[in-house]
């Protein structure tokens, strides 16, 4: 840290790039922090949130894979009181490398891409953050930790149950990480990688540009980059205490809502630590006489005159008079006709589910997964702009992609 310095400069890089491939259609055009959470956010409200309760205002987006809903939605930054004259947001969009050979393979890769407007920012630490968790967290937090422990590396991990051999697993000593698994088969305890990452700098910098050197390419932060410092420098944890749930599969994202709902997940509602967004300008919700609403979210602009049980819905969608919508996520201007039936299933923006039809036929009744949020694959996916016609029949699992337009 440069001297006379009260704190040290964090820069804040959040990774946007990735395809989201777990997510089937919801990502097929759109990418994955895009995607909307309770109706009226979107997945990188929160981290964006979190951020401007940190006091962290230089924050870059580093976007690859198909950032339009992404652009549209982030805009200059307002919402998060980011759009400044000095500072604030900046949208870094793929570009090609000077080796011509493509875009980023990785988040490392991604972050060796900005070295030179890192270098030219000189923060004392950078601060990179996925955006699609749930959580709450204080980053100024974690930068007491990794101050206090002079460390190269502070990584935010949680204790989780179930399967967590999708996640980054960890083992500490006294706050020290002493062993870092990347997506390991068997994993040796259950405490896990958040991939909130605060880095010193110069240490992140050097250790990419030491590894391109060495191995050629540059992946993941979990191929070669974090257990390098794990070997070799000094790399601690920040626990985190409080709910934070991965939503980056169509089961988790599908549980998470429903534990909103319970009341036992994500609370957007929290007047201590608000989640801020870009809303929709449009009139309040409107819910007939004859409608039935009960557990539900509900959006602005959203019309109910059917069933509408267990569910969110989005801005802007509207539930005919007969049909019934049970477990499921509608996002923005969803049309579900008369008659139709929507059971367990997330359906993306401005889809039409026709007169009658039936969407999930078959789904349990049970309206919560397995402890490890997978091992239930009958939640329906129907991608962005599709259309389902009148008295069609969709079997409870099923998901077609945005491309598969015809019926």
């Amino acid at each position: 840290m440069s001297a006379g310095r009260a704190r040290p400069t964090v820069l804040a890089v959040l990774l946007a790039g990735g395809a989201g491939g777990r997510m089937g259609p919801l990502t097929a055009e759109k990418a994955k922090p895009a995607l909307p959470f309770a109706g009226s956010y979107h997945l990188i409200d929160v981290p964006l949130s979190n951020l401007v309760h940190s006091g962290i205002t230089d924050v870059w987006v580093i976007e690859q894979f198909q950032p339009h809903y992404l652009n549209e939605h982030v805009a200059n930054g307002r919402p998060w009181d980011l759009d400044r004259t000095h500072g604030g947001l900046r949208l870094l969009p793929p570009f090609q490398g000077d080796d011509g050979e493509g875009f980023a393979q990785g988040n490392a890769d991604a972050l060796y891409r900005q070295a030179e407007l890192i270098r030219e920012l000189d923060p004392d630490l950078v601060l990179t953050l996925s955006a699609d968790h749930l959580y709450r967290l204080d980053y100024r937090d974690v930068v007491d930790t990794h101050l206090a422990a002079g460390a190269d590396l502070t990584m935010v991990t949680t204790q989780l149950s179930g399967d967590v051999s999708r996640f980054s697993v960890v083992q500490t000593e006294d706050g020290r990480v002493t062993d870092f698994a990347y997506k390991p088969d068997e994993p040796a305890s259950r405490l896990v990688g958040t991939e909130v990452f605060l880095y010193d700098a110069d240490a992140l910098l050097d250790t990419l540009a030491m590894l391109l050197e060495r191995d050629g390419k540059l992946e993941d932060y979990g191929d070669a980059l974090v257990p390098h410092l794990v070997e070799h420098g000094t790399v601690v944890e920040h626990r985190l205490e409080t709910y934070w749930r991965d939503v980056g599969t169509i089961e988790s994202y599908w549980e998470a809502h429903q534990e909103l709902l319970r009341g036992t997940g994500f609370d957007v509602a929290d007047a201590a630590w608000p989640i801020y967004t870009a809303q929709p300008q449009t009139r309040p919700a409107f819910i007939a006489a004859d409608a039935s609403v009960s557990n539900s979210l509900v959006s602005p602009g959203a019309e109910i005159h059917g069933m509408v049980i267990d569910s969110v819905i989005g801005p802007r969608v509207n539930v005919a008079a007969g049909a019934t919508v049970r477990a499921s996520v509608l996002m923005d201007g969803v049309r579900v006709a008369e008659d139709a039936t929507v059971t367990k299933a997330l359906v993306d923006i401005d889809t039409r589910i026709g007169a009658g039809a039936e969407v999930g036929v078959g789904a349990s009744e049970d309206h919560t997964l397995s402890s490890d949020g997978d091992g239930d694959a009958d939640i329906t996916v129907l991608g962005d702009h599709y259309e389902v016609r009148a008295r069609r029949t969709i079997q409870a699992g099923a998901q077609f992609p945005v491309a598969d337009r015809a019926d």
